[in-house]
């Protein structure tokens, strides 16, 4: 798949060269409608303004619509969109200053996770998070977004200096998991997720984790251990994609939107199930509709919440983070 052509209009954007989801359609028809209009008023001198808000009153009932009633497998649709903003965009559109880190001091450096210092509204953080790509030259350097064991490595070796230097930790899920290949199997892989888990539970700073994208398993969940856990409104978060779900009960690849029905994986659900804290809205359409605006609400969540936590002492955040994952889930006897 090609990196996908963005056009921006009113601080939104839309999608070009195929680069959209099939139930997207009706309103990319509309919004180039609106564009063509827009060139023809200013290159021709004629008034199409009428026409341009009827128009745009349109789209956004038909986004209204459309996007308050997507199914669990289309928000998963969402989660993957191909113009969907990755970590390193939220990281330069909330933050400054920011300073990448490299490497895990044992074996080398997992392009699939990015992470190091920045400023946020005043607080110096510690920012970790998944990293796909845009193209295919991109895609294959990042490993389509799932780390190797090195990548879980460099992110508890920031995490540690995070708590040496006494700076709260945000972490950006978005994989579909940690690579399953054999040499990461070699080198350790479970071990490095299951590490993490350990170490991320008592860790003595603020741990804000937030689903960006995809929140695939334990790939997912090893930079998942927080005080508090966000999620985008179309981001989802599951023990297996759908996909697997799928090929595993059914040995049938089609059965995917039941799966999705049956795996509860979306924002919405995972806060009901208390699994979530607080589900970031998104700009109507998605946040890869206006990305910069994404940013701004989530930097607005990130802020009240860096607020609360630096307020709590050491002892109290490992307590709260400890109680918080065992209190998940519930059971019944009979």
């Amino acid at each position: 798949m090609t990196a996908p052509h963005i056009n921006f209009m009113c601080g939104a954007v839309y999608i070009m060269a195929g680069q959209y989801l099939d139930f997207e359609e009706p309103i990319i028809e509309l919004e180039k409608k609106i564009g063509e209009l827009k060139s023809l008023s200013k290159n021709n001198g004629i008034d199409f303004s009428r026409e341009i808000r009827r128009l745009h009153k349109k789209a956004n009932r038909l986004k209204k619509n459309l996007f308050t009633s997507l199914t669990r497998w289309q928000r998963t649709q969402f989660a993957r969109h191909p113009a969907r903003p990755y970590a390193t965009d939220y990281i330069h559109l909330m933050m400054r200053d920011f300073i990448e880190l490299h490497g895990d001091r044992c074996y080398g450096d997992c392009h699939s996770i990015v992470g190091g210092i920045a400023l946020l509204e005043g607080w110096s953080v510690f920012v970790i998070g998944h990293q796909k790509g845009r193209d295919t030259k991109e895609k294959m350097y990042r490993n389509f977004g799932m780390p190797q064991p090195e990548g879980y490595r460099k992110s508890l070796r920031l995490m540690k200096l995070a708590e040496k230097f006494n700076k709260p930790i945000i972490t950006l899920l978005d994989t579909p998991g940690a690579f399953p290949g054999i040499g990461a199997e070699e080198r350790g892989q479970a071990e490095a997720i299951a590490r993490n888990l350990f170490e991320m539970a008592g860790l003595s700073v603020p741990i804000i984790v937030v689903v960006i994208g995809e929140g695939g398993s334990g790939g997912a969940l090893a930079l998942g251990v927080g005080n508090r856990v966000l999620m985008l409104e179309n981001s989802v978060y599951s023990v297996i994609s759908p996909e697997g779900c799928a090929a595993i009960l059914w040995e049938d690849c089609k059965k995917v939107e039941e799966a999705a029905e049956s795996l509860c994986l979306t924002a919405d659900d995972l806060f009901k199930l208390d699994v979530i804290d607080e589900i970031v809205k998104e700009p109507l359409g998605g946040a890869h509709r206006n990305p910069s605006a994404t940013a701004s609400i989530l930097r607005r969540v990130l802020r009240r919440h860096l607020k609360e936590l630096t307020s709590i002492s050491s002892k109290d955040l490992i307590f709260q983070r400890r109680e918080k994952f065992r209190k998940m889930g519930v059971f019944t006897e009979r």
